[in-house]
């Protein structure tokens, strides 16, 4: 009976070494694998691993992993570790193209039984992840070889994230949308914590910069600090998001998506301050020219072209902001290639499909430099009065003299003739006509514009020209013109006015002066009868008949 018993406990000791030695066949520690793995080619193989692995079901993902070298006990634990850590490598540092793989079940044939995936940088050496085909129930199939199982942890404690040793399982148990919990988890922090450290970067940023600039005698530096708010937080939430994001081993796609936020945010941010800074610089300079500048003219000149300079920036920054955004996308960026290996046609479609607007534009740049008109400038623009009021790089507008606002195509200056008061000197005449009778006395008019002149119309009057001349005679009236001079635009109007409303009163009083229609009647002799001596003319000849 006691060696029967010894006989038995040998057989246990026996049956627990064996099962603690490596199982003889493919990963008998992991149980018979479900009918849903497909392990029979290299391609089949790869494809259910990551299909497996971004569900979060790593049980699964460990039957296609050689674990023969582990403990067969050992196998279900370490297996569900190795897969979710081997997961974490290839999502973060291998691109798979799982088109290069073999759909044969033979493999490639110039290797049959490995196939490379790829490598990773590990050391100063490069680990190779391959697949490799092993027998398994007496079946060849295609598993990840055991010396890449074997690397996964080095590889893990080299890009994996560090948080997977102290989270509890159940962050890494499922995937939501191909993130497990933890990462979720992680994306709501970094989101969070980019928004506040933002905010309150800015505002101690701007602060220290606001300082500072109070040192300075010039208000501009002032005015550039306070366009930094908004453009500054941006960028800094762009910087963080990207860098937290960084330290949570997301998948290529997904890391790739906030790669590409993070950029079009930075981007953004940019264009936002070049535009403000435009806005402050551009105000700056029409402020100091304003005050500075003594000449008038020349400083709405300057004022123009600092208004259509900083329009074409303000053009280019935008064309420039959104092609930047764009070329990060692989389809933009092949039709950019496409357009420049043919330049030559598309440069003619596109002229001819934007010629009306290229002209535009190349007008308003025109217009700048030659600057037959510039903002302030009084104009007569198809029949109507007014002043320039805006300067665009495609249109102007007019103020008109009733408060209206007319919008005129840059082209027109350019192409059509206009009346620009303002050009060059601003000194005006003006030009009064009264219609008088033959009998008015007309030094009495000219001394009654000079009274007008010297008294009421003094503020107003620069003292060059005030004259009255006889323009025209007609059959019944006198065309009797005043003229007068005046400094500048804005007051020929109301002194025009001024003068024509007192030469009517001033007629008015002389009433003989105004026009008088006059009919002078003659009176007719009767006819006279003929005289006895008058002989009567003979009478004609009667012609013959026929």
């Amino acid at each position: 009976m006691m060696h029967r018993d010894s006989w038995g406990l040998r057989a246990l000791v026996l049956a627990c070494v064996l099962w603690s030695l490596p199982a003889a066949a493919l990963n008998n520690g992991l149980g018979q694998p479900p009918p849903s793995v497909d392990r029979q080619t290299p391609y089949s193989t790869v494809q259910g691993f990551l299909s497996a692995a971004h569900r979060g079901d790593y049980a699964l993902a460990a039957h296609y992993l050689d674990l023969d070298f582990i403990p067969r006990a050992e196998q279900a634990e370490r297996g569900f570790q190795l897969a979710r850590r081997l997961k974490f490598v290839m999502d973060r540092k291998l691109a798979v193209d799982l088109s290069s793989l073999s759909k044969a079940p033979e493999g490639d044939a110039e290797n049959a039984r490995t196939d490379l995936l790829g490598t990773i940088p590990l050391e100063g050496a490069n680990v190779p992840i391959r697949v490799q085909r092993v027998t398994a129930e007496g079946a060849l199939v295609w598993v990840f070889s055991e010396s890449t199982v074997k690397q996964v942890d080095p590889l893990f404690a080299e890009y994996g994230p560090t948080v997977a040793e102290f989270l509890p399982p159940v962050f890494f148990s499922d995937t939501v949308l191909g993130l497990e919990p933890w990462q979720w988890l992680g994306l709501l922090v970094t989101l969070l914590g980019s928004l506040v450290v933002a905010v309150v970067s800015e505002r101690l940023l701007l602060a220290f910069a606001l300082r500072l600039a109070r040192w300075t005698r010039i208000t501009w530096d002032d005015d550039l600090v306070a366009a930094g708010k908004g453009p500054l937080k941006l960028v800094v939430f762009a910087a963080l998001l990207v860098a937290g994001t960084s330290f949570l081993r997301l998948p290529a796609p997904v890391q790739g998506f906030f790669n590409r936020v993070g950029y079009s945010l930075g981007v953004i941010s940019l264009a936002w301050f070049i535009l403000r800074f435009l806005r402050v610089s551009a105000a700056f300079v029409q402020k100091r020219v304003s005050v500075e500048m003594k000449d008038a003219s020349r400083a709405r000149s300057v004022s123009t072209q600092l208004v259509v300079l900083r329009s074409i920036f303000e053009v280019a920054t935008y064309v420039i902001a959104a092609a930047l955004l764009l070329i990060q996308f692989e389809v933009v960026r092949s039709v950019g290639v496409s357009l420049l290996a043919s330049a030559g046609i598309a440069g003619l479609v596109l002229g001819l499909a934007a010629q009306k607007s290229i002209s535009t534009l190349l007008a308003g740049i025109q217009l700048s430099i030659t600057q037959p008109i510039r903002i302030g400038d009084t104009v007569i623009v198809e029949n109507e009065f007014g002043t320039v009021e805006e300067i665009t790089l495609t249109y102007v507008v007019l103020r008109v003299w009733d408060q209206r606002r007319l919008v005129i195509p840059i082209t027109q200056f350019l192409d059509k003739p206009f009346q620009n008061w303002s050009k060059g000197s601003p000194e005006m005449l003006g030009a009064i006509t009264l219609q008088v009778d033959y009998f008015t006395d007309i030094d009495a008019l000219r001394a009654e514009l000079t009274r007008i002149l010297q008294t009421e119309g003094k503020q107003m009057w620069d003292g060059r020209v005030g004259n009255v001349v006889v323009l025209d005679v007609l059959d019944r009236t006198l065309t009797i013109r005043a003229l007068v001079s005046v400094a500048n635009s804005d007051l020929l109007f109301d002194l025009r006015a001024l003068v024509r409303e007192r030469m009517v009163e001033f007629l008015r009083v002389n009433p003989q002066w105004l026009p008088i229609t006059r009919t002078e009647a003659r009176q007719v002799p009767p006819p006279q009868p003929p005289s006895s001596d008058t002989k009567e003319p003979p009478a004609p000849p009667t012609p013959p008949r026929a």
